[in-house]
């Protein structure tokens, strides 16, 4: 059986929900407290075992692509400054991992993402993040799916429990228990209305797929958007191998919109050591 090696983080969408800042910054570059949010998902898929990242991009986003080259004026810079600690900082960004970079001229959907990575990927099985999903836990959730998938050899999802009124936003799986937190998946479908969803577990922006998506997401049609759903593509695998779900520990932050972004920022503000207790106290006071 083959490992995980590769992990895909799609990073083409336009961001419509943080216009007017999207003009000009990708919504992956939003700090999230002092970095950015595409780098959590870096650190995630680095911190999982996985050796080359590709990240699926569009043109106007080029400031992805610059912030994890080397910067040789700011180092010297800091150098010249004595800021050792802010030297290293910057210079482990640029060494962090191999990534390539992939242009989806048009964003299509989740599916059509991820087929455009498929030179890429080759006949690998490969992770894909949705770097607005920022999940805090303990061990690393992708690392926890890996583990599943050397267990099963077959694709894994993210699932969590979502409130009736979301299933309108999520695919959603139709769960067999497999074990704790741990489940084969039956079926999938995307955003159903509450009265048709198969379950309460919507799937959450982590997955291992095998290579045989490829195939599934090019015979998938476009929906009602003209868009090509994953959620859709795996469902057409499922005819063919079989498909697991493992739900997510610890706490997901969805930082694709405005208030959750600001969540997240309050949330792991609050856990830092250095910037927590005043942080703390000025909410405190702010609240009264």
């Amino acid at each position: 059986m083959m490992r995980v090696r590769k992990a895909v983080i799609t990073a083409a969408g336009w961001g419509t929900r943080f216009l007017p800042v999207t003009r000009s910054q990708p919504k992956e570059m939003l700090p999230l407290v002092d970095k950015p949010l595409i780098q959590y998902a870096v650190a995630e898929a680095l911190a999982s075992g996985i050796e080359q990242i590709i990240i699926i991009t569009s043109p106007g986003k080029r400031a992805i692509e610059d912030y994890f080259q080397p910067a040789p004026e700011l180092e010297d810079y800091l150098e010249r400054k004595g800021e050792t600690a802010l030297l290293a900082q910057m210079r482990e960004i640029s060494g962090m991992v191999d990534i390539q970079y992939i242009y989806q001229e048009e964003p299509l959907g989740l599916g059509h993402a991820v087929l455009t990575a498929r030179e890429a990927i080759g006949s690998e099985p490969f992770a894909v993040i949705l770097p607005d999903d920022v999940i805090d836990s303990r061990v690393p959730s992708l690392k926890s799916m890996m583990a599943i998938h050397q267990r099963y050899d077959c694709g894994v999802l993210a699932v969590e429990t979502i409130a009736d009124e979301d299933t309108r936003r999520y695919g959603i799986i139709e769960p067999e228990p497999v074990a704790a937190g741990i489940y084969r998946v039956l079926s999938l479908v995307e955003k159903p209305e509450p009265a048709q969803a198969p379950s309460r577990l919507g799937i959450v922006g982590r997955y291992i797929l095998t290579p045989r998506i490829f195939d599934a997401i090019r015979d998938t049609r476009k929906d009602e958007r003209g868009e090509v759903q994953l959620t859709d593509a795996l469902q057409r695998l499922l005819k063919q191998q079989k498909l697991y779900a493992c739900e997510i520990e610890g706490t997901r932050y969805d930082t694709g919109t405005p208030p959750g972004w600001l969540k997240a920022n309050v949330a792991l503000a609050l856990k830092r050591d250095d910037i927590g207790p005043e942080f703390r106290d000025y909410l405190k006071k702010l609240l009264k």
